[in-house]
This record gives structure tokens, sequence and C-alpha cells, in this order.
């Protein structure tokens, strides 16, 4: 991913970092401070290292995919001309090796959602450091926090694992040690610190709310995990910052609360549930926070309140920021988002608000995101450009699930039926109907609803004038019927 001649890699592989805070551990508050003498330079890692190592595992991941070996496969004209062999997809073999944490006895392991996507059915097998090796399987994939929960087959088999912690009780300067598999070399340890937390501008993820360390975390790292001096988990490595691929001292692992919220689904047998605001955010500059008489620019400015929401229920306005989510500051909206989304769903949270130069607190429930409209999910067909797409009305529930602007209106694409006008639409240069596509305007008339999408199709036209929104841009396309 470029950003100003730099890189975000996603690490796969195993890495584990562990959080040394002290010797108090689990004996009550801990002491944070520098080594005062000789002998206390001399001290060593390698108990922590022994408790902690057992629980990293390597993933590897086995499927076979179909690619074919040639672009004119669905051309008649070279089908005809060299047969019906031509083109035919070929089988191969892909591999991709990642890292995962086991945090359970019975054989749950964490690791990264990219470290085992792909299309197709995978084999997956888990090697532990002592070179026992389990099959596993995939329980639930979270592609908006880039993590995989898998379980282990293996009844009866009783695992060394890791506990969770609060990650908000990190702090910069805490020093860390990386346990891992970088390059496939071997489980390898490195150290360094927590050098910046609650990153929100990486890249790798929805929800943008990273833990940043210099410990050296490289390809082959993925799925690793934060771990403090009594055995918590605190964070999942998941991306390097980089030039070439390899460590540059930056990388970023997705904070344990986060973590334990999807493993908690996963056990539940349930999808990620996270509440919903029913606000649009907006970060605070420099002129914004003088415009506004704050004393400098941070806080999560709201821009959109839905007249029935969670956020309206509460009483927020237009204007109003938010600079705590119970308690925990909030510097942008991307810190709203990860404070926020983390909490359970029922209750309520308060938020501390910034209206008028007055703060003060208010209360919004945790609930989920309406589905209103109910989806009504409908296979297009017919002699139209979009036969073969798979649609549904777009609510906030579907919205937050597909990671798309709630205030959207119109019919979303759910997926495209590979031979079909849909997956043709718009020719090479548009490159087809995609999944999370909106179609906004079709034949001059603002799309509402999947039945009123549904009428105009059946109406014949030579021309159709079609809008879509694609990544929050409109693109106006006019095709033949």
């Amino acid at each position: 991913m470029q950003l100003t001649g730099m890189r975000y890699y996603l690490a796969c592989g195993a890495a584990l970092v562990l959080v040394i805070t002290g010797l108090a551990g689990e004996a009550g508050a801990q002491q944070r401070r520098a080594p005062v003498s000789d002998s206390e330079l001399h001290l060593s890692y390698a108990p922590v290292v022994k408790r902690a190592a057992p629980a990293v595992v390597n993933v590897y991941v086995r499927r076979k995919v179909q690619q074919r070996s040639s672009p004119f496969f669905d051309d008649p004209f070279f089908r005809q001309f060299f047969g019906r062999e031509f083109g035919r997809p070929r089988e191969r073999i892909e591999n991709s090796l990642g890292s995962g944490v086991i945090v359970s006895a019975d054989g749950v392991v964490v690791t990264n959602y990219h470290v085992i996507k792909g299309r197709g059915k995978a084999d997956i097998k888990i090697a532990l450091a002592d070179k026992r090796e389990f099959p596993a399987s995939v329980i639930l994939k979270d592609e908006r926090t880039d993590l995989a929960i898998l379980k282990l087959h293996a009844p009866g088999v009783i695992f060394p694992y890791l506990n969770f912690e609060d990650s908000d009780g990190l702090q910069v300067g805490d020093i860390v040690l990386a346990i891992g598999n970088p390059f496939g070399v071997g489980q390898t340890v490195t150290s360094g610190i927590v050098s910046a937390l609650a990153r929100t501008r990486v890249g790798v993820s929805d929800y943008q709310f990273f833990i940043q360390t210099d410990a050296a975390i490289n390809p082959g790292n993925s799925g690793g995990a934060l771990v403090n001096m009594a055995g918590k988990l605190v964070g999942v490595n998941t991306a390097i910052y980089s030039r070439t691929g390899g460590s540059l001292g930056i990388g970023f692992a997705i904070p344990s609360n986060m973590v334990r919220q999807v493993v908690q689904s996963a056990l539940r047998g349930d999808r990620v549930r996270r509440p919903w605001f029913g606000a649009r955010l907006q970060s605070i500059d420099a002129a914004i926070a003088e415009s506004l008489g704050l004393d400098r620019p941070a806080g999560a400015l709201v821009k959109q309140v839905r007249k029935v929401g969670p956020a309206a229920r509460a009483g927020l306005r237009v204007g109003d920021v938010i600079v705590q989510v119970n308690g925990k500051p909030v510097a942008d909206p991307q810190a709203f988002g990860y404070r926020f989304s983390t909490k359970p769903i029922g209750g309520s949270v308060p938020l501390m608000v910034i209206r008028g130069g007055r703060s003060f607190i208010v209360s919004v429930p945790l609930q989920e995101a309406p589905e209103d409209p109910p989806r009504n999910e409908t296979d297009l067909s017919g002699h139209n450009p979009l036969a073969g797409a798979r649609i549904a009305n777009l609510s906030p529930a579907l919205a937050e699930e597909m990671s798309l602007d709630e205030y959207a209106f119109g019919v979303v694409i759910l997926g495209v039926r590979k031979d079909s006008p849909a997956n043709w639409f718009g020719g090479r240069r548009f490159g087809g109907l995609r999944r999370g596509d909106i179609i906004v305007e079709l034949a001059d008339q603002p799309i509402q609803s999947v039945k009123q999408l549904v009428a105009v199709l059946r109406r014949h036209y030579q021309l159709w004038r079609i809008t879509v929104r694609r990544n929050g841009r409109n693109i106006e396309l006019t095709l033949r019927g």
C-alpha cells in the first residue's frame, strides 16, 4: 500500500511481542523505571520467552486455485479456431505461511485474516513450537479488523495458551520482545519498546487504531502477539511500515480489546456484533479548532446525526465535539470508532462532549445497526446490463457489514455471476460490477429500493443511463440495451 514513498506490508507469519512492565507482575500496581545498576542491566528475558513461546504457532495454508491460461478464454472466435481446450483453466497449488496465537486450552487460535484469505477451500495446518502439527478450520473471519479465528482438530488435547489483558493499560516506552518466524528462518526473538499508541492512519483494516512498536517485525510475523509479564495478550501483530518489505523499526499490532471481541463472537458461534452510533464524524484541524474555541485540534466533530439512532437519542447535535469515550481520550474519528466499536451490545457508554465551550457527559445506548429497510436480496435476470447481479436494499446494518457509508442511499451489489452482463458491465475500463457497488440512479430515476430498481429494469431502453457509486465516487455510464 503506497504512501509518500513508503509501503505498509502485511507481515504474514508468527510474531510474539512481550511487554516488560516491571517485576510486580500480577501482585498489584506495576512500577516502571530505568535500570539503576550494572546488575540490573544483566537481567534476562529468557524466563518470559520460555513462558510465552509455546503458545506461538505457525499457520500453513494450502489451497487449489483455477488459473486461466489465456485472457481470450471467453471469446467464441478463439475457442472455435483453437478448439474447446483453448484457455481451459489450469489448476495450481497456492501456499501461504502466517502465524497465530492459541487463546484457549481446547485449541482456539487467533491469526490475521490476510493470512488465510483466498478463493476456494483451504487446507490449514497449525505447527506448534514443540513440533506437533494439527489440522484446523476457520470458525470466523472478520476482514474489517483483519482477524480470523481458527479451531484445532485435536479432541482431548490440552494446549498452552495466552489470556487476554486490557490493551488500554499499555504505555509508550514499555519494553517489548518479538518472538516469531521472520522469513521462515525459525523462531526468533527481537527486542524493542512500544513506540506509539492509537495509530490511526495505517490503512490495513477498517478500524484504524494500532499499537506501534520498534521490535523488529518482518515478513513471516503476521498473527503474532503482544503479551505482558503475566503472559497475557495485549495485541496481535499485523503490518510493518517499510520501503523494501523488511523491518525499519515501525510495526503495528491490533489491540487485544478488539481481538477479544472477535474471539468472543467466534466462541458464541455468532458474527461480530458491533454497536451502531448513528452519526457521521470528521477530524478537527487547527482552523476548525480555532472556530470552535478549542485549545487544540483534537476530538471528533459531529458532522451529521441521523434522525433516529443512538446519537440522536443521546441528544448529540451537529457541531458537538466528542473528546472522550468511557473516560478514554479521543484524538480523531478513527480513535472514536475503535473505542466505541469495542463496547459490548447492551447498556450504554458515557461520552464527554464539548458544545459552545462547555463540556458535559451524554450516555449513548449500545445497540446494533437496524436492518431498515429489509434487505430483500434479489437476483437480477433478463435482457439488461445488470442481469447476473445479486442486489439488496442498503440499510445501516448492511452498510456496517460491508464497510459502506451508512448515509449512502440506493441498492447495493452483493455479488456478480461471472458469465453475465453485470460482470461485463462498463467494459474493461469500468471492470464490471463489484460487490459493494451502489446503484444510485437508473434511466434518470433515483433508485431507493430493490423493488423500484426491478420495476425500472422491466422497461426496455435502447440506452441505459446508470450512475454507480464506487469507493465514495459517483460514476456515470451510458450503455446500450
